[in-house]
């Protein structure tokens, strides 16, 4: 297993979409989880879907706008973290 380096929180952050759950009351299935490399802290969201563009909203909503953008976003590279056009809006 390869032992990352990292010098101060949220500089990396690992992502993931796991799922699906029953669907809730208001229609979510699936839950973002992002976990910070430095400090190991987790954060997890409620999706109704795992579209690429639904996890960039929800990731910009609520981590970026609270902890800052991170240097490094690390996931399993699944379809759903495949977003070209939809994320590039997002880190120009």
């Amino acid at each position: 297993m390869r032992q990352y380096n990292v010098g101060s929180p949220f500089e990396r952050i690992a992502v993931d979409i796991v799922g699906p759950f029953p669907r809730t009351d208001v229609g979510n299935k699936y839950i973002l989880v992002a976990m910070d490399y430095f400090s190991k802290w987790v954060e997890a969201y409620a999706l109704p879907d795992q579209e690429a563009s639904t996890g960039a909203d929800v990731l910009v909503k609520e981590l970026v706008s609270r902890f800052g953008v991170p240097l490094e976003l690390h996931s399993d590279q699944g379809r759903n973290f495949e977003c070209s056009r939809t994320c590039a809006r997002y880190w120009e």
